[in-house]
């Protein structure tokens, strides 16, 4: 029988999908990279977390400390998403492989949970409130007075679906367009609250006292967490980048996009709540705008917005998490994406008086992928100096089923982090890398990567 050869070798017992992909064909540059974070950052969860900061119409921190807070936060997100995507960037290996290197080969596909399954949450409040924004436009055009919110839920959900069984790349050519046109949207929101609505921002935003205590540095760790789940996964995004670019200039391609989609978007949140009381977007920008087709207008704006943002961040990564996991095609795992989205009960987490519910999600969460990214960064640049053999990643013969050291380093950064909540990245970052590199250290591990 003739022996297998190293292509064969390499890609032994892993799915089609994830596969290495080889610079040449590697088909997104720089301006495609740049849009599909644009359109990633204009969304209305973003929105949605930005009202978070106001409970009862006042705002918890003043304009100055949300700018200071979504700063740090933002330079934070450049900052591991440089690092964190040389991996797949280097190599054209996704995220679920990466993990290999810390959980070994079984305990990769567990600790892809901790990245998915956020996702798949996000991905149904994603299109929860592209379902409320679906319903206001029928209200206005159709003229039904009925709530039909979760029947547009489960249509949005269906159109997302198909348009993911394309192919995601196919579907990320069209996400730059709309990232323009849903930005444009934005801007006017934005403009329309400053200038029509200027004595209750400064009034409420503006004046206020707010606090530079831990309630900030709580807002800082929610601002960083809805992007930490995307960041841990950099691998997934940077593996379809055209080779050739060096740290900075991938460095700018997250931090120009990200900065401006993702500032612009809390400061509106922010504002929308303040003016209306309401901390439902959808439901604020239907009382805000004065004619009935602006809202149509604006609504179907949220409803792009909803699925370029789902598509870039919240459905390819626990598509690859089953695909990894169960060995299924890509085409199901991401229809199976799709129905677990619904099971989620998204609507649970914003009501018009309160978005609190998402912040607190987003902090719980963050227990687990603060020591995640801490571990992924420490195992790459640490101890393995980043260098990877591709070929014995890849082959199960050559890898370990499961570790002990990364698994006991995220159990006890996710314990630290859990008794400080607000701060749950941070903790968990700081004493899971650090439990972890004291473990490398005293357990050196002989490995033919």
């Amino acid at each position: 029988m003739t022996p297998p050869t190293v292509a064969q070798r390499t890609h032994s017992g892993v799915a089609t999908d994830l596969k290495p992909i080889p610079d040449d064909r590697r088909k997104m540059g720089r301006l495609a990279y740049m849009a599909m974070w644009l359109g990633d950052g204009f969304n209305i969860g973003n929105i949605t977390l930005g009202s978070s900061i106001v409970v009862a119409g006042v705002a918890t921190m003043n304009l100055l400390q949300t700018l200071a807070a979504a700063g740090i936060a933002i330079l934070i997100i450049t900052v591991i998403f440089t690092l964190n995507d040389r991996f797949g960037y280097r190599t054209g290996a996704p995220y679920v492989i990466q993990l290999r290197l810390s959980f070994g080969v079984k305990g990769a596909k567990l600790a892809s949970l901790f990245r998915g399954i956020p996702a798949i949450v996000w991905f149904g409040f994603q299109s929860w409130t592209g379902a409320l924004a679906l319903n206001q436009i029928g209200r206005m055009l159709l003229g039904y007075h009925g709530d039909h919110t979760f029947e547009c839920f489960l249509i949005l959900q269906i159109v997302q679906v198909v348009m993911a069984l394309w192919g995601f790349q196919s579907i990320k050519l069209v996400t730059g367009v709309i990232a323009t046109v849903v930005m444009v949207a934005m801007l006017g929101v934005f403009i329309l609250l400053v200038t029509q609505h200027q004595p209750a921002i400064q009034q409420k935003l503006v004046q206020p006292t707010g606090t530079w205590g831990l309630p900030f540095f709580g807002f800082i760790v929610a601002f960083l967490g809805n992007y930490t789940a995307i960041f841990e996964s950099a691998a997934d995004y940077s593996r379809e980048l055209k080779p050739n670019l060096h740290d900075h200039q991938r460095g700018l391609l997250y931090l120009i996009p990200i900065g401006l989609a993702y500032g612009m978007t809390i400061i509106t949140g922010a504002m929308l709540a303040v003016v209306t009381g309401i901390a439902s977007p959808v439901t604020a920008m239907a009382q805000l705008m004065p004619h009935a087709w602006m809202t149509v207008l604006i609504s179907g704006f949220i409803v792009l917005g909803t699925i370029t943002t789902n598509t870039v961040a919240n459905m390819m990564p626990p598509t690859y998490m089953l695909t990894s996991l169960l060995k299924m095609p890509q085409q199901l795992a991401t229809t199976i994406v799709g129905v677990l989205a619904v099971v989620t009960c998204p609507w649970v987490l914003v009501q018009d008086s309160s978005a609190q519910g998402l912040a607190l999600f987003i902090h719980l969460y963050s227990i687990f992928l603060g020591p995640m990214t801490a571990i992924i960064l420490i195992e790459y640049y640490w101890h393995r100096h980043q260098k990877i053999n591709l070929v014995a990643l890849y082959d199960n013969s050559q890898q370990p089923q499961f570790t002990w050291r990364a698994p006991l380093a995220l159990l006890l950064g996710a314990v630290s982090a859990a008794f400080i909540v607000n701060l749950s990245w941070f903790v968990g970052f700081v004493v899971g890398g650090c439990v972890y590199w004291a473990l490398g250290r005293k357990h050196l591990v002989k490995s033919k990567i």
